[in-house]
């Protein structure tokens, strides 16, 4: 299985200390959960995997390409999703139109994007989804589940064909059920080709086995919150 990143003392410093690190890691395709406590800096650990945060110190390599230096590419290559304030979905919209926007943010500026029938909403989701129902193009966000909101958060951010996925929304759902939902998706997607990187508070070696799902899983040493690391954003994450 390929190498999709790989990190030496790799660290991030905020105004108020460490966010995370330094840190040796290796991620190879497929699944992978990082894990650690709240405050260890899982969140920011994610965004500077996917090129949308710079480190202040180690070094950094994601799929293939040196980060932060080749930040642009890394996020062209990649994609997140369950990111609080960054990909979170307008709920007045319908699913049909949040799909268009979609399409039509990542299409050349040419491209006549249509409203999206039922069987192009198949296509996107259905891979993703699985057996979690799939939603009417007139559904509004508003009335979707826990779990169906999760799995369309993570199906609009896979329409890019990301060679990898990162995904922070997991220990936001309440719902052991939506948990399972998520889980099996993020599967399907490794399965699929795409490297699937998750964060969690911590493993789930029972529950995995009982879903049939083999992640690969690391441990994220505690750091100070990683709230003031979110000023590190860089452009067009």
């Amino acid at each position: 299985m390929p190498t999709i990143a790989r990190a030496t003392a790799l660290a991030l410093e905020s105004k108020r200390g460490p966010v995370y690190g330094p840190l040796d890691l290796r991620i190879d395709g497929g699944l992978t959960v990082l894990h650690g406590p709240s405050g260890s800096g899982r969140t920011s650990l994610l965004l500077t995997l996917a090129g949308r945060m710079k480190p202040t110190g180690g070094e950094l390599e994601t799929l293939g390409r040196e980060l932060p230096r080749s930040a642009r590419r890394v996020q062209r290559e990649s994609a997140i999703a369950g990111f609080e304030g960054i990909d979170a979905l307008e709920e007045s919209v319908t699913v049909a139109a949040a799909v268009r926007e979609r399409a039509a943010w990542i299409s050349p500026w040419w491209t006549f994007v249509r409203r999206p029938d039922e069987e192009t909403l198949r296509g996107i989701l259905g891979p993703v989804f699985g057996e979690v129902p799939l939603p009417a193009p007139d559904t509004v966000i508003w009335e979707l589940d826990e779990a169906q909101t999760a799995l369309f958060r993570i199906a609009l951010a896979m329409m890019s064909d990301p060679r990898m996925l990162c995904f922070d929304g997991l220990d936001a759902l309440a719902s052991p059920a939506a948990r399972d939902a998520v889980w099996l998706g993020l599967d399907a997607i490794a399965r699929s080709g795409a490297a699937v990187v998750v964060s969690a508070a911590a493993p789930e070696p029972r529950r995995w086995t009982e879903l049939g799902i083999a992640p690969a899983s690391h441990s994220i040493l505690p750091a100070a919150d990683d709230a003031d690391g979110l000023d590190l954003l860089l452009e067009h994450a």
